[in-house]
Order: structure tokens, then sequence, then C-alpha cells
């Protein structure tokens, strides 16, 4: 056996299912153990970005980690966007890095590298292989630095002559972890929880923001018994790695992206409990406004943050708030009005909360369009919201692609704008080679819309033919439908709301891939 088999074998054994890769030279050994050793599902993805970002939707569905498989230091910085989105969701993944042999380095080939100053800003754990023996006992490791939910990024770094060397005679195979592991988390203090209590019941207009586990399951049911104990609102940071929402669950609402508005939703709030969230601040800087989004009388204080046992903590707090058994839930909405006429993101985004299927996985990366669609499937049926975690943009496909691939059975809807889903079209080919339940809706404005609200937010005046000319995309105008088609996925343009109900309806009794682009 060599070190790629027995890497492989040491993963498998582990509980990686699935490997997202875009292998090279130098991770043939690794492709050619993949085959030879049954289990783990290999998934083929035509750039690196998708493959991270992938992992990164994976694991916030399934709750463990996948791998991927990168070609040495151009290869893993050709994903690391993605894997810095990944980061900041807390999402467990394993990066297997193909790289020159150890021997072959000192020639300064092409593709050598600094690949672990490439890979150490967005890896928790980073070690290199010497040897074939190093591999299995390595990725044991890295499987159980990864762990479950809340997660780490593990990137195991594997020159050539390690995978494809004989394990020596003496070799003793790894113990496996058991997945999914989540990573130990801190001890919450009691005198933490009796302090949040106590602040509590004196605040006037308290908040509870949630982030993390406070947003689904158990987490979620706690967070609701909390707010049918005291008169508090629950509140959501404005990105969150997933949020269970929709009829028949605990209402939480999003916290606004632009500051000013996040600021009126919270006016009043005397005091601010942190639970799986950080404290609130603006996503970029502007000029004579507040970074930190807290009203300037709202107490600050933490109950867990996003890497602390959040299920525990909120558990405590509403044990010691002696809250009822059953929180408050979410009643069917009403059914909206038909929408008629002139299509745009407000009308659009009413068309998918009517039309969305019971368990769907929304994946939003829709940016300007993305307000109108989380107010508009408030009520809607009980579904998964997977957002922009580290506000790279170029998430929203892979993502679409992972949370498929974790959840066969759910149909996945990806919100994306045209901008934004040029970083990674090449995820549309993925999901076609694999058949995956995706109906990505493409919100077509021909422009990085959110740059042309953030030129007057930042303050530089009136933007001249020259300025506007680098947040047009608009000429020559993207095809979506020819883009997609040429992936081998089917896909229909509309320009009128009647048109987008008709095609969205008749997308979700279809299996497989599709996409609309919508002319907004």
């Amino acid at each position: 056996m060599n070190g790629a088999q027995a890497l492989i074998k040491t993963l498998l054994e582990g509980g990686i299912e699935v490997c997202f890769a875009n292998p090279g030279t130098s991770e043939m050994q690794l492709v050619q153990a993949i085959d030879q050793i049954p289990g783990i599902r290999p998934i083929l993805v035509l750039f690196e970005g998708v493959a991270t970002g992938a992992a990164d939707g994976y694991a916030r569905m399934a709750r463990q980690p996948a791998c991927t498989l990168l070609h040495c230091g151009p290869g893993l910085a050709n994903g690391v966007a993605n894997l810095h989105n990944a980061h900041k969701a807390l999402s467990p993944i394993v990066n297997v890095v193909g790289d020159h042999a150890t021997y072959h380095r000192r020639y300064d080939a092409p593709l050598t590298s600094d690949i672990e100053a490439i890979a150490r800003p967005v890896s928790d754990w980073l070690h290199s292989a010497a040897t074939a023996a190093d591999l299995p006992r390595l990725g044991a490791e890295a499987v159980a630095a990864a762990g479950g939910v809340p997660g780490k990024i593990a990137t195991l770094l594997v020159p050539a002559d390690s995978a494809w060397n004989e394990l020596p005679a003496d070799y003793l195979p790894p113990l496996a972890p058991t997945l999914p592991t989540p990573n130990a988390l801190p001890t919450l203090p009691s005198m933490q929880v009796d302090r949040a209590a106590k602040a509590l019941r004196q605040a006037h207009q308290p908040v509870l923001l949630l982030g993390g586990e406070g947003l689904l399951g158990e987490g979620a049911t706690l967070a609701g018994r909390i707010a049918a104990a005291l008169p508090l609102r629950l509140l959501a940071e404005t990105f969150n790695r997933r949020l269970e929402r929709g009829a028949g669950r605990v209402p939480i609402t999003i916290l606004p992206y632009f500051g000013e508005d996040a600021l009126a939703v919270l006016a009043g709030a005397d005091l601010m409990v942190l639970a799986g969230a950080k404290r609130p601040v603006g996503f970029f800087a502007y000029p004579n406004k507040p970074s930190v989004l807290v009203p300037a009388a709202c107490q600050v204080l933490t109950l867990a943050g996003p890497a602390d046992d959040v299920v525990a903590a909120l558990s405590a707090l509403a044990d010691a708030l002696h809250a009822p058994a059953q929180p408050r839930l979410l009643q069917t909405a009403a059914d909206l009005v038909p929408a008629t006429g002139v299509l745009d993101g407000r009308v659009a985004a009413s068309v998918i909360a009517r039309c969305l299927p019971e368990g769907a996985i929304i994946v939003d990366e829709a940016i300007t369009c993305s307000r109108f669609a989380q107010m508009a499937s408030v009520g809607a049926p009980a579904h998964d919201w997977l957002q922009l975690m580290g506000g790279s943009i170029g998430n929203g496909l892979p993502l679409a692609v992972g949370a498929a691939v974790a959840c066969p059975q759910r149909r996945v809807i990806c919100l994306e704008g045209d901008g934004s889903a040029m970083y990674t079209l090449q995820s549309l080919w993925t999901m076609a080679r694999e058949k995956l339940d995706v109906i990505n809706v493409i919100f077509a404005n021909r422009s990085y819309a959110i740059l042309n609200i953030e030129f007057e937010r930042v303050g530089v005046g009136t933007p001249g033919a020259r300025a506007l000319s680098m947040l047009d995309i608009g000429n020559p105008a993207l095809r979506w439908t020819d883009i997609a088609r040429g992936m081998g996925i089917h896909s229909e343009r509309v320009e009128s709301a009647e048109a987008f109900e008709a095609v969205f309806r008749s997308l979700l009794k279809i299996p497989g891939p599709a996409l609309v682009e919508v002319l907004i």
C-alpha cells in the first residue's frame, strides 16, 4: 500500500464521503487511490473556487466535512476566496493539496510556490507530509481538527513522493476519528448565564442577537422559549451559516445590511445579548457614520460566542428564566396575490415565496435583491436559508452545489446576482454533470448594482461615465440562457411577473438543474 492509498482509506474511515476535486499531475496517485478504494464520491469541478465553496455548502447541510483535492499552491490560491467565506462560517473542511515531490522543490519548477503562506490565512490546522507514513496519520489528524459544526478548516499538503512511496513494513494505521466530531467547545461559566438572565429581567427593550447554532434546531427552539418568557426581540446576524425559517418555526428577523437600517431596527433597545453572534458592525466604513451598529444607550452582553456551545448556553438561560416549554411559532402566510406586470426584485421575491416547496434550501447571494427575498418568504413553507458569510462574492453557486450533494432529497433554490454569478459560473457544469436538483434564479440587472448604491454612500460624489463603466456589466450583455445551455443546463429567460411564475412553477416539477434569467 502506498501513501495515497493509506490516506484515502483513513479519510474514508474517518467519515469523509465526498471529495470536490480539481486535480493535476501532482495528485494522480490520490486520484488513483480514490478509484481503487470505493466509498468516497469524487465530484469534478472546473475551478478550485467551486470546490472550496461546494465543500462549505456541503458542511453546512451535512454537518460534517467534505474534502477538497487541489493542485499545488496556485490551485489552492484559486480556492482561497471561498475558503475565506467557509472560515467565517465555521464550516469544517479538509483540504488535500498536492505539491511537488520533496526532492523536486529545490529546482524551482514553474508551479513551485510558498504553499504554506497561501494556506495559512484560511487554515486552522496546516501540516505537510514528509513521508508516506505521515499521510494517514496526518489525514486522521486533519479530520479530527475539522470536526463537525461549528468546525475548522484543515489543510494537508501532500508532496507527490509521499503519495507514491510504499508504506514501511512496520506501518501501523492510525485510529480513525468518529464523525461528526464537534470541536471541543468552551465550558460556559454559570455566572455568565446568571448575569444575562438578570440583565434580561431588568431591561425594558432587550434584544437577543443569534448566530450559528442558535438559528436552527434545538438552539432556535430554546431562543423561541426565551422570547416567550420575556418581551424581547429575536434577531439574526445579517449573514448566517444556516437559518431555519418559515411557517411552523420560531420567527427570527434578519438584521438589515445597511447600517442605518440596522440601527433603525435596533432603535430603543437597551440590552443586546449575544448568543452565537458577534457585536454587529458595519460591513464597510463610511465617512461620518458609526462602525459599531449598537444604539448608544444599549448594553451588550455575550452569552456565547460563535465557536462556543450556543445550544448549552441558551438551554441554561431558558432554565434560569423559567421559560415555557414551547415557543411561539410562525403561522403559514396568507396566500400572496399573484404578481402581474413589471418584473423587479420585489415582485420576483413574492413569486418565489408563493411557489416555494416545503423543505427547500435557499442559497442567497442575490445581493441587492436579497432583502426582498428575505421579507417575502417569512411565512413561506419551512425552509433553510444559507448566506454569504465572508463577503467574498462568487459563493452562491458553489454553495448550491454542496447543499444539493448533501441533501439530494431536497430542492435547492439559488438566488444569485448576475455579477457575482460570473465568479464561479463553472458550478453550472458540475450541477449538470451530477444531475443536482438546483434551480438557479439569476437576477440580471446587468450591473454591479450594489456598487452603484455604495458609490453614493461613501460620499465620493456623482459618478462620471468612466466611473460608471467600471460598475456596468451590460456592454456586452451577459446571456445567461446561452451560458447555462452551453454547460448542459435547461434555461429560460423571463421579463414579466406572469412569465416568471409560470416558468418557476414548471421548473419545480422537473428534476435536475435548471436556470431562469430574471431581467430586472
